[in-house]
């Protein structure tokens, strides 16, 4: 467990949904990752991200999936590509990311409360 934040701290962490519009191999990553570009609607638009989440994910498996993802956190430069967006999920048992979304359709770029 970590230290108590107030409201204000969680309000500057901006996660929003977006749908996954298209996801190549990252073949230059250090570890297996996906390079996906997600759609968070149009004030937002498509955000690219980096996801090591190649054990419980194909590409089939991803494209048009709605996902949570960070929007507010500085571009990150994995290898030969920026990182705009960190994508959100959970570990498994053996520590493998499962993604988390929304239970059911709702229009990209909402935001988490």
């Amino acid at each position: 467990m970590t230290d108590d934040i107030g409201i204000e701290d969680f309000l500057k962490v901006d996660v929003r949904v977006g749908t996954i519009t298209d996801v190549q191999p990252f073949d230059k990553a250090r570890k297996p990752a996906w390079k996906l570009w997600i759609d968070f609607g149009p004030e937002i638009g498509v955000k690219k991200s980096s996801a090591q989440i190649t054990v419980h994910y194909g590409a089939d498996d991803l494209k048009g999936r709605q996902v949570a993802a960070v929007v507010n956190f500085p571009p990150r430069q994995i290898a030969d590509f920026m990182s705009e967006v960190l994508t959100l999920g959970f570990p498994d048992a053996d520590g493998e990311v499962v993604l988390i979304g929304p239970e059911r359709a709702v229009p990209n770029g909402g935001r988490l409360y």
